[in-house]
């Protein structure tokens, strides 16, 4: 929505003529006269937890609201967010199941292809033997099918095959990704562009190749294997200009064409009947991420985009490709077993002292002079680390060391991780280490301060 789209809408609720007030996470701040009831459908989703400053988290705010106003909070999802399944399971909310499937449908029948094995035959396409022969049979049926690859761009990093050398943003310690229809490398992070590199600056070597696949190589893959069929792709590049999201969604549901190519936008709860076949290109993607919730996000993932297949009459088929056909998430996944996924990462999370058994505290340090910023992580960390020995507080300190991306945007990035049971003491404990970061008087470096962040890649 524009800014004056968001203004008549918020005059609106606020002269109470709106009885229904639908939106992402920052409707919770509507300014609702009588608020009967909220609901929080996908609660499940990250994006409920803002990641930006002001930080918050549009479920706490959420609880606090009906709590306040003594309403009822509904938390929807068929993978529920595993705290929030937790407090379900410990009767500190209320839980109710739904047996049944939409429309009294069937569940997919879900197999997962091993592409180790596709590999040892000599098959190094990104579409195995098995889905290729599935996308042939339901375009000779005139059925639909969504292809879901989590990853943007045609070549997710370029490398000179002689030195080794890849090539990075000047602003961020990222690699670029070659988009081949602008034919140019971008970053992800800070949107900076280059021209395509062709000879080595390091070793002066023409030895430069793409690797890695996005969605616009996984495109031209399926126009290659499938000259006839008709594609579309959703991802951020195609969905920059106002309503096209909508668009390309109408255009694959009038049936017009035959296969979807997209992101995670295209897991999120749409009802396309005609879709009979969905295949997950890499399921490793989130599995191979520095997070704890790397399983969770999986099997949360793999069972939503599995609920795109079959929604009308005929039953669907979900082809999950992977390198770890064993792990478990992906198991659970193709069972469609959230309670055994369920009691298995959660005894994991109990043993490893990750929520729900604790709180993580994340303070991130960011600076544009890199010797200041590693002087006041240590600093604060030092400080942190004597109130620990001396006052007896029960967290858990780690060192300070640089955040999984340690450059973003030309500021240095360096943070330190705390465990502990978030209460009033640790409250005090951060506002006195906050004064004693104030009275450091260093202009260049900012702090930030996240509580249970859902991405520890983030800070």
């Amino acid at each position: 929505m524009s800014v004056g789209e968001r203004y008549d809408q918020w005059h609106k609720i606020n002269e109470g003529r709106a009885k229904i007030i639908i939106g992402a996470r920052s409707a919770i701040f509507a300014p609702a006269q009588d608020l009967g009831i909220v609901i929080i459908d996908e609660e499940h989703d990250s994006s409920y937890k803002s990641e930006m400053t002001p930080r918050y988290d549009a479920k706490e705010v959420a609880r606090k609201i009906c709590k306040d106003s003594n309403i009822p909070l509904v938390l929807g999802s068929a993978t529920p967010d595993l705290e929030t399944y937790y407090k379900a399971k410990n009767n500190k909310i209320n839980l109710l199941q739904l047996t049944k499937r939409a429309n009294e449908a069937d569940l997919p029948d879900i197999e997962i292809i091993d592409l180790r094995l596709e590999l040892a035959k000599g098959n190094k396409s990104m579409i195995s033997t098995r889905l290729y022969e599935e996308i042939e049979k339901n375009l000779k049926e005139k059925k639909q099918t969504i292809l879901y690859l989590n990853r943007r761009g045609f070549s997710t990093f370029v490398m000179c095959r002689n030195c080794g050398y890849t090539v990075k943003c000047k602003n961020c310690n990222i690699n670029l990704t070659y988009h081949s229809n602008t034919n140019k490398l971008k970053c992800h992070y800070c949107g900076h562009e280059e021209k395509l590199v062709t000879t080595c600056p390091e070793c002066g070597s023409k030895q430069i190749r793409y690797f890695g696949t996005g969605t616009q190589k996984l495109e031209y893959e399926i126009n290659k294997l499938f000259p006839t069929a008709s594609t579309i792709r959703m991802d951020v590049d195609t969905v920059t200009k106002k309503n096209s999201h909508e668009q390309i969604l109408e255009k694959f549901r009038n049936e017009q064409i035959d296969i979807l190519i997209g992101t995670q936008m295209v897991v999120k709860g749409h009802h396309f009947p005609n879709v009979t076949l969905v295949g997950v290109i890499a399921a490793d993607g989130s599995l191979n991420i520095d997070d704890f919730r790397a399983n969770e996000r999986t099997f949360q993932i793999l069972t939503q985009v599995a609920g795109r297949a079959g929604r009308g009459r005929e039953k669907g088929r979900v082809i999950i490709q992977t390198y770890n056909p064993d792990n478990f998430s992906i198991e659970c996944a193709k069972k469609q077993n959230y309670d055994l996924f369920f009691s298995t990462e959660i005894a994991l999370r109990k043993q490893l002292k990750y929520p729900p058994f604790c709180d993580i505290i994340l303070i991130g340090f960011s600076s544009s002079i890199e010797k200041e910023v590693i002087k006041v992580a240590n600093t604060i960390h030092q400080y942190l680390k004597k109130r620990v020995e001396t006052e007896n507080i029960g967290i858990i300190l780690y060192r300070a060391v640089p955040s999984p991306i340690d450059k973003i945007k030309n500021k240095y990035r360096w943070r330190i991780l705390i465990k502990c049971k978030f209460d009033n003491d640790i409250i005090n404990l951060i506002n006195e280490t906050l004064e004693k970061y104030y009275n450091l008087k260093l202009k260049n470096t900012r702090i930030t301060i996240d509580l249970n962040p859902t991405n520890m890649m983030g800070i």
